[in-house]
Formats: C-alpha cells, sequence, structure tokens
C-alpha cells in the first residue's frame, strides 16, 4: 500500500512539474510582444544635430526622432527616448532599461554578436574635424600620428581615433569632443560626418573645420534591439512602409541627410 501510495505521489508530482513547466514556456513573451504590450518604444540616444536634438522651444527634434515617432505610430505605440552613456548602451538595452539603440548606430561585425539590427537607413563616414587654420597640418592620415584626439567613449569615431593615433581621450558625447578641439586641448575629433555636416563651420564650431584631405572607411546606420529580438523585423516592416509612401524621403530631406538615405 505504502509503495502504491509512494508511485501516486511521485506521478503527481510529475504531471504538476510538466504543467508548470509548460505554463512557463506558454507565457514567456516575445521581445516583440513585451514591447506591444507595454506600449511604448523605449529609444536609447545621445544629443547630437542632426538625429536628436533640442531646439529653441525645448523639443527634442531630429531625423532619427521623427523617424522613431513615425514607426512607433504604425505599429499603434508611443516612441519614447531616453538619453543613455553611449559606452553603456549595451547594457542599458540587455537590462531593458531601453528597448532600443536609435541614435545614428553604426552596424559593425563586432556589435552584430551582441546585437539584432534592423536594416541600415543612412549611409555615413568618420571624419576629422580640426581647427580651420591648422588644415595644413592634417593633410593626410599620417598627420594624425601622436597628436591629441578625442572622440565620443564606445562609438565607432573612438575606433577610428585609435587607428589614427595613440593618444585618444574618450568622451560622452560627440559634441562634447567638438568642445575640445575648439578650447586647443586636443588637436583633432573624430566624429560622424554627418554630425559634423550639421555643425562644424558655423555658430559655436564656426572656427571647426572637417580635414578633407583624411578619408576614413564608409559605416551605415541601423537600429539595434537587443540579440534575437523579433522585433527588428517588425520595425523592418515599417520601415518598407515608410519608404514607399516618401516619409522617410521627406524627412531626410527637412534634416539634410537626404544624399546619405538608403532606399
Amino acid at each position: 500500500m505504502k509503495r502504491k501510495i509512494l508511485a501516486i505521489v511521485l506521478v503527481l508530482v510529475l504531471v504538476l512539474s510538466c504543467v508548470a513547466a509548460f505554463t512557463a514556456c506558454k507565457s514567456k513573451k516575445t521581445d516583440a510582444e513585451y514591447i506591444l504590450d507595454k506600449g511604448t518604444l523605449i529609444c536609447g540616444i545621445t544629443l547630437y544635430e542632426p538625429m536628436n536634438y533640442f531646439n529653441n522651444d525645448g523639443d527634442l527634434i531630429g531625423f532619427d526622432t521623427e523617424f522613431a515617432e513615425a514607426v512607433a505610430e504604425k505599429l499603434g505605440i508611443e516612441a519614447k527616448f531616453q538619453v543613455i552613456k553611449w559606452s553603456s548602451k549595451e547594457i542599458e538595452l540587455n537590462s531593458k532599461y531601453i528597448d532600443c539603440i536609435w541614435n545614428g548606430f553604426t552596424v559593425t561585425e563586432k556589435r552584430k554578436e551582441n546585437i539584432t539590427f534592423t536594416q541600415s537607413y543612412l549611409n555615413n563616414t568618420q571624419c576629422v574635424v580640426i581647427k580651420a587654420s591648422n588644415a595644413a597640418l592634417f593633410a593626410n592620415e599620417e598627420a594624425c600620428a601622436g597628436k591629441r584626439a578625442v572622440a565620443e567613449a564606445g562609438s565607432a569615431g573612438e575606433t577610428a581615433a585609435n587607428e589614427l593615433t595613440t593618444n585618444v581621450t574618450p568622451k560622452g558625447a560627440q559634441v562634447d569632443a567638438l568642445t575640445e578641439v575648439k578650447s586647443g586641448t586636443a588637436d583633432f575629433a573624430v566624429v560622424d560626418v554627418v554630425l559634423a555636416n550639421s555643425m562644424v563651420g558655423q555658430g559655436d564650431y564656426a572656427d571647426l573645420a572637417i580635414a578633407t584631405g583624411i578619408q576614413l572607411e564608409s559605416e551605415e546606420y541601423a537600429i539595434g534591439f537587443r540579440k534575437g529580438s523579433d522585433m527588428a523585423e517588425k520595425v523592418n516592416a515599417v520601415i518598407a512602409d515608410l519608404l514607399a509612401d516618401g516619409t522617410l524621403q521627406t524627412l531626410a530631406e527637412k534634416y539634410g541627410v537626404a544624399g546619405q538615405l538608403i532606399k
């Protein structure tokens, strides 16, 4: 009798364990379900023109800002924006503090190991920014050797800067790198040409220039989601719609990046 009771108990335990395991598997949401169910897409950004920045009225605008809002609207959710430390972007993403990295995010093979990217949407290159008065000193890449460089920490610019000189200081943002060159505490900065075209040679950075004799490798921007996320494909479908109906072309023209739009 005791053996029969023990056998029945073991069977019940096994059945309950299987039910619990099945329920757990069934209730586990995909990344897209998680984002769509909560109704918000939290985009990790840094602030720089023309991608994400505040206008004179204090409103967040920019190509990536309006692009994200257009995608979210198509998905029936709301885009929200969280300024992050760029060097910690993958930590922020995997902890679900943000849902994606959407801020002129360069696609690299190394990043693909930990990130699921959407299709690329803008072409970009890194460029060297210097004081305009020092143009003659930066005729080619070799001229950068030994000079003081700055770039945003964790960026493609930092990687490029380290290939040009051994004296590189990482900064919190690309605009901080420009400020260092302007103040003379750095000899050159390596930043996105999208940023440089928008800011260099005008306003507070009127005395800076792009070193035209130095040509760095081209790259592409895409939106980064958690590794294995099914949200990337859903966003790709919306991007196709926004390209087809001219929305992205209009936004690109508005923010001066029409020549870099990938169609």
